[in-house]
C-alpha cells in the first residue's frame, strides 16, 4: 500500500524521537505551561494535565503515527491510502488536508514569534538588559512590536533557516538538525535550572509549581489541561502523520509516543524551575504568556550577577524550542506540496516558505501599525480581533479541534481492527483496547465540547 513516491526513512529511532520531541517542545511549553500550572493548583494541575495527555494526547499521537506508517505518504495521501485499503471513502483525505491548512496558518504567525526570540537573544548578549527597569523593559517590547522592519528581518531569518534545513531532506535535514538542536536545548535548560536555583528563590518556585492545591481545581481547570495537553503534544498539525510515514516497521509506536509525551511534559516543568525562581526572587508578577518571558525576565537578568550571559543562554533555549517546532511543521507541509503537486523538494520548500513569509507580513503589521484594524468587525464575537488574533484563534479553536475529532472518529469507528493493530504495531491486548475505547467514546465528545465552548466564549 506504499505511495508511488520513493519515501525516506529515519536513520534511527533516536533520530525520530529527537525530531518528534523537538516539534512538540515549542514556545508554549516554555512560556505558557509554567504559568498555567501555577495559576491552576500547582501539582494538582500537573496530575490532571498528565491524565489528559495520556487519555487524549497519547491515543491521538499513536493514531497519527500509525496512519502515517500505514499510508507512507504525505498527510492527505496517508489518509486516502488507509481509507481506501479499509474500503472507506477517499474523501477522508480531506482531514489530512485540513491538518496541512492548520500548519500553514500556525507557521505564518509562529515564525514571527520565533523571530522575537532571536531579537531578544541579541539584546541579551549585547548587554541591553543591564540595569533595566520595568518602564524601559515594557518600552523595549512595545518598540519591537511597533518596528515592522525589525520584525520582518527576524521573520525572514527564521524562514531562511527553515529552507536551509528542510531542503536537505529527512535524514540530512530534519533529523540532523534535531540531533544538534535537542542536546543544546537540554543543556541550556539544565544550566538555567542550576543558575535559577542559585540566583533565585527556588523554594517559592517549588511551592508555586509543585504544592497541590485542589481548591483551585474547577471544571475550567480540566478544560485548560485538555487544551494544554492537546496543543503541547502537537497532534492535528500534520507533522506526526508525516513523521510516522518515515518510521521503520521495527520502531514501537506506543513506546515512542509515551517517551514523546513524557519528554514534552518534563521540558515544560523544567522551564518552570528556570522562570519562577527568578520571578519570585525579584518580586515580579508571574503574569501570563509572552509578557512574562519578554518583559518580566529581562528585568531579572538585568539585575543579577551573570545576567548577561544567562539571559543569552535562556533566549538561546527559546530559539531552539521555536526553531525545532518550525522545522517539524515545515517538513509536513513540504511533504504534502511535493507529493500532491509532484514538484521537486527544493521548489516545494520555496512555495511553502514563500506563502508563510507573505502571510507573516500581515501578522507583523497587526502587532503594530494595524493593531486597531479588526478585519471581522462585523462579527460581534470577533469584533476586536486583529489579524494575528484571528489566525491564532482559527488554528487553535477551529482547525486543530475539528481535525483531531475527525481523526478519532475515522480511526476509532471506520478502520477494521486488523488494520489498527497493524498500524499500532501491537497485539490485541490492553493497549489496543484502551486506545480504541478512547478514540471511540472519549475523545470525540470531549473535543466537540471544547470546540463549542471555544466558540461560545468568544
Amino acid at each position: 500500500m506504499s505511495h508511488a513516491v520513493s519515501h525516506e526513512e529515519w536513520s534511527s529511532r533516536r533520530g525520530f524521537l529527537l525530531a518528534a520531541i523537538g516539534f512538540s517542545v515549542g514556545l508554549g511549553n516554555i512560556w505558557r505551561f509554567p504559568y498555567v500550572v501555577g495559576e491552576n493548583g500547582g501539582s494538582a494541575f500537573v496530575i490532571i494535565y498528565l491524565l489528559c495527555a495520556f487519555a487524549i494526547g497519547l491515543p491521538l499521537l499513536v493514531t497519527e503515527l500509525a496512519i502515517g506508517r500505514l499510508g507512507r505518504s504525505d498527510p492527505a495521501g496517508s489518509y486516502r491510502a488507509v481509507a481506501t485499503q479499509s474500503e472507506r471513502s477517499a474523501a477522508w483525505a480531506a482531514v489530512g488536508t485540513l491538518a496541512i491548512i492548520c500548519v500553514f496558518v500556525v507557521l505564518s504567525f509562529y515564525t514571527v514569534l520565533s523571530g522575537w526570540t532571536f531579537d531578544y537573544f541579541l539584546r541579551a548578549i549585547t548587554g541591553e538588559f543591564n540595569g533595566l527597569d520595568a518602564a524601559v523593559s515594557t518600552e523595549m517590547f512595545t518598540g519591537l512590536m511597533n518596528n515592522p522592519w525589525r520584525l520582518l528581518f527576524w521573520h525572514t531569518v527564521v524562514n531562511l533557516l527553515i529552507i536551509v534545513v528542510i531542503r536537505r531532506g529527512v535524514q540530512k535535514g530534519v533529523e540532523r538538525a534535531a540531533k544538534i538542536l535537542m542536546p543544546i536545548l537540554l543543556g541550556a535548560i539544565v544550566i538555567m535550572v542550576v543558575y535559577s536555583a542559585i540566583a533565585g528563590d527556588f523554594g517559592a518556585a517549588a511551592e508555586f509549581l509543585l504544592q497541590p492545591d485542589f481548591s483551585k481545581v474547577t471544571p475550567q481547570t480540566v478544560m485548560i489541561a485538555i487544551g494544554q495537553a492537546f496543543f503541547s503534544v502537537g497532534v492535528a498539525m500534520a507533522t506526526m502523520i508525516t513523521f510516522g510515514s518515515y518510521l521503520p516497521e521495527r520502531v514501537s509506536i506506543p513506546r515512542s509516543a509515551v517517551i514523546i509525551i513524557l519528554a514534552d511534559t518534563g521540558v515544560a516543568l523544567l522551564a518552570g524551575f528556570v522562570i519562577f525562581p527568578l520571578v519570585f526572587q525579584f518580586g515580579l508578577a508571574p503574569s501570563e504568556g509572552a509578557g512574562l518571558v519578554f518583559q518580566t525576565l529581562p528585568l531579572a537578568f538585568g539585575q543579577m550577577a551573570g545576567g548577561q550571559l544567562f539571559g543569552a543562554v535562556f533566549f538561546l533555549l527559546l530559539i531552539v524550542a521555536a526553531l525545532s517546532s518550525c522545522l517539524g511543521g515545515a517538513e509536513a507541509a513540504v511533504s504534502w506540496v511535493d507529493e500532491r503537486w509532484n514538484v521537486p523538494r527544493e521548489r516545494g520548500i520555496l512555495y511553502f516558505v514563500g506563502t508563510i513569509w507573505l502571510i507573516g507580513i500581515a501578522t507583523i503589521m497587526s502587532l503594530g501599525e494595524w493593531s486597531d484594524f479588526y478585519p471581522l468587525s462585523i462579527v460581534p464575537a470577533l469584533a476586536e480581533e486583529t489579524i494575528f488574533d484571528l489566525l491564532e484563534w482559527f488554528a487553535a479553536n477551529i482547525l486543530l479541534l475539528t481535525g483531531a475529532a475527525l481523526t478519532s472518529v475515522f480511526f476509532g469507528w471506520l478502520i477494521p481492527k486488523k488494520t489498527k493493530l497493524e498500524g499500532f504495531g501491537v497485539g490485541d491486548g490492553v493497549f489496543y483496547t484502551y486506545a480504541n475505547l478512547m478514540m471511540r467514546y472519549v475523545i470525540p465528545p470531549v473535543l466537540v465540547v471544547a470546540l463549542i465552548l471555544g466558540l461560545l466564549e468568544h
